[in-house]
């Protein structure tokens, strides 16, 4: 199964991506969570020690590797990269979790923008594509690393959403432009819902058919955050996530196609 998470900054994106990466792990998957955000801080939330984060830095700014793999130089490159082999010796593995760190999209007008925007390109198609594995990717505020192609290549879009009007004009933009790159089947999950105020305005922004579900408010979250208990973190994570697990598993196929996968 390919999971893509998104939304607007700050909505909870890298919580969920987390969640989903430790339950696929629990119940015995090989996971590739991939920190596709800017912000890179998918390994803190899954408790990957801060030695390890330092010694593999993001795919994007490794230079030297994307030029060999490129043959940037002189203003020609190659658009398709061979980087398979690039998920696995670049990963840092957390049991039967293979951690990528991309890191985000370069914006148009760097020095370097196209290269590197073809290498993660091609990370993406192998993921998508090529893996028969779970995949998680904790995207940013947008879907710039897909293409018409390898959207198809994701069974699942969640778009997570706060109870505000900003964040949710954010996900119905994401929404759309996921559906016009023929993404097979997009879910908008509320997130950080405090009250029944909260859940009513999300349940009327989005018909039951868009709204996959709503996880409350966790202090105990932010709590863990501040302190460095992997474990602690681990357990608020299973816990506030574990409640759309079920619903996850069946939009993106059911248990029956991951475990047939397991197999392959």
């Amino acid at each position: 199964m390919k999971i893509a998470i998104t939304g607007k900054g700050g909505v909870g994106k890298t919580t969920l991506a987390a969640g989903l990466v430790k339950l696929f792990a629990r119940h015995g998957f090989q996971v590739y969570a991939v920190d596709a955000d800017p912000d890179i801080s998918l390994g803190t939330t899954l408790g990957v020690p801060e030695e390890a984060l330092k010694a593999q830095p993001p795919l994007v700014e490794m230079r030297q590797l994307i030029k060999e793999r490129t043959g940037s130089g002189g203003g020609f490159y190659v658009l398709n990269p061979q980087v398979d082999d690039i998920l696995d010796s670049y990963s840092i593995d957390l049991d039967n979790i293979k951690l990528l760190r991309m890191g985000g999209y370069k914006n148009v007008g760097s020095s370097c923008y196209c290269p590197e925007n073809a290498f993660l390109n091609a990370i993406v198609n192998s993921l998508l594509l090529g893996k028969q594995d779970v995949v998680i990717l904790d995207f940013g505020a947008g879907i710039e690393h897909l293409t018409r192609g390898t959207a198809r290549g994701v069974d699942l879009m969640l778009i997570v959403t706060e109870p505000t009007k900003v964040s949710v004009d954010t996900a119905r933009v994401i929404k759309k432009l996921s559906s016009d790159m023929e993404v097979p089947k997009v879910k908008v999950v509320g997130n950080k819902v405090r009250t029944d105020k909260e859940m009513d305005f999300l349940k009327k922004s989005f018909s039951p058919d868009e709204l996959l579900g709503i996880l409350e408010y966790k202090e105990e979250i932010w709590e863990e955050s501040m302190l460095d208990d992997p474990e602690g973190m681990n357990a608020v994570l299973v816990d506030s996530v574990g409640r759309l697990f079920n619903d996850i598993i069946n939009e993106g196929g059911g248990m029956e196609k991951e475990q047939s996968l397991k197999r392959i």
